[in-house]
């Protein structure tokens, strides 16, 4: 639908929508990069305060996945004319403020409109170092595959909304969706130069989606291995009948270039392609750097599961979920 955009001619523009990434790169005459983004989305728990956390969270999380550190950000708001109490509205700006403020974020101001239904998230804006950026195309054969928050928010979204979660498996998966990917971000920055190679955040597309783009980017074909991706404890009992609402539909976007091993169950499937809400950071390392990698992660707190590697792209397959 957008094809018809014609393609970034500035030298200065260093990564744009081409290779889908998570924010744009641009470089200045001298000193670091920027690095931005922008994210919003309809409430998906009920507590305002958490909520504006969750936003907060999942947007500064797209300048941590491409090395990068958040600086200032401006926020973006709908909310209806009537029906909304002035308290609801404070409590989710309170929220993201002090989700930013965790980040070490400044809030400059931001734009509010009126809208039937209530949005909110950022625009921000950061510093990265131009020769560091960790592409969605610098993927490489050999790379080990490590992903740090485990997947089904989609789903414990969905059935929060009907009231059908255990408390305990809502309680996990909201907290996730409030954790900073700054700890795994900074781990990554800090490590020796070639360490890793590529990084994305599993949002909106799912692990599925976002591991196709980076392997279209890097062209390079994943393999996966199903039963090593972390998922929240209890969540496939429930994912059947709690698809959420782009779940299906990235299936039918993104299933033409994926395999999947005939011993994958079905539930767990689901869960590959459930769209996440702050997810964490899909992370290829140089195959001789991943053992100090996870060994690094785990030293700053962050729990990352190997899942697989890249391997030489395989022509039409992108991705492909080993049983």
């Amino acid at each position: 639908m957008l094809s018809v955009i014609p393609a970034q001619t500035d030298d200065r523009v260093l990564v744009d929508f081409r290779t889908s990434d998570d924010a744009g790169v641009y470089r200045w005459e001298s000193g670091p990069a920027l690095v931005q983004t922008v994210d919003f989305f309809t409430p998906i728990v009920d507590d305002p305060y958490i909520y504006g956390q969750i936003a907060a969270a999942n947007a500064v999380s797209d300048i941590y996945a491409m090395g990068g550190r958040p600086l200032t950000a401006l926020a973006i708001a709908g909310f209806p004319k009537e029906g909304l109490d002035h308290d609801t509205i404070r409590a989710i700006f309170r929220g993201g403020f002090d989700k930013l403020r965790e980040a070490g974020v400044a809030l400059l101001g931001g734009h509010t409109v009126q809208d039937p239904e209530i949005k909110f998230g950022y625009a921000v804006t950061g510093a990265i170092d131009p020769s560091r950026v960790l592409s969605n195309a610098g993927a490489q054969v050999g790379d080990v595959l490590f992903l740090t928050k485990p997947l089904g928010t989609g789903v414990v979204g969905t059935a929060l909304k009907f009231d059908r979660v255990d408390p305990a498996l809502a309680t996990a998966a909201v907290q996730s969706m409030r954790t900073l990917n700054r700890a795994a971000s900074e781990t990554l920055q800090r490590l020796p130069a070639g360490s890793v190679h590529a990084c994305t955040d599993i949002t909106g597309f799912g692990l599925a989606g976002h591991g196709s783009e980076m392997a279209a980017a890097s062209r390079v074909t994943l393999a996966i291995e199903a039963g090593k991706v972390p998922v929240f404890s209890g969540v496939q009992a429930i994912a059947r009948e709690n698809r959420s609402g782009g779940m299906g539909s990235n299936e039918n976007y993104f299933s033409p270039a994926i395999r999947v091993g005939a011993g994958i169950a079905e539930e767990l499937l689901l869960l590959l392609y459930d769209p996440q809400t702050s997810g964490g950071l899909l992370i290829a390392a140089a195959g001789e750097f991943a053992d100090g990698v996870g060994a690094a992660l785990d030293a700053a707190g962050v729990r990352a599961s190997r899942i697989g590697e890249a391997r030489r792209e395989v022509a039409g397959v992108r991705v492909e979920f080993l049983d």
